[in-house]
C-alpha cells in the first residue's frame, strides 16, 4: 500500500519553502522509482501556518522543513 505525503501548498508554507521542497519530493520520487510507493498529494492550507513549512507522511506532521531535513526525513520514512 502507498504511503501518502501530503504538501502544504498554503501560502505561508509555500512562500516559507514547500515551494523548493515540493521540486525536491518529486526528483527523490522519480530517482528512487518509487511512485507506485508514494502517494503525493498537495493542499491548500493545513492550518499550521507558524510552523511552516509543513509536510505530513501518513499521520506524522513535520515542521519548518528545509531541503536538508526534508532529505533525512523522506529517507527516514519512505
Amino acid at each position: 500500500m502507498a504511503k501518502t505525503l501530503t504538501i502544504c501548498m498554503g501560502s505561508s508554507c509555500f512562500c516559507r519553502g514547500n515551494e523548493e521542497n515540493l521540486k525536491i519530493i518529486e526528483e527523490y520520487i522519480q530517482e528512487r522509482d518509487i511512485a507506485a510507493e508514494v502517494k503525493l498529494v498537495g493542499t491548500r492550507c493545513e492550518q499550521q501556518c507558524d510552523r511552516g513549512p509543513v509536510i505530513h507522511i501518513e499521520d506524522k506532521l513535520f515542521e519548518k522543513v528545509d531541503p536538508v531535513r526534508l532529505l533525512e526525513i523522506l529517507n527516514r520514512e519512505l
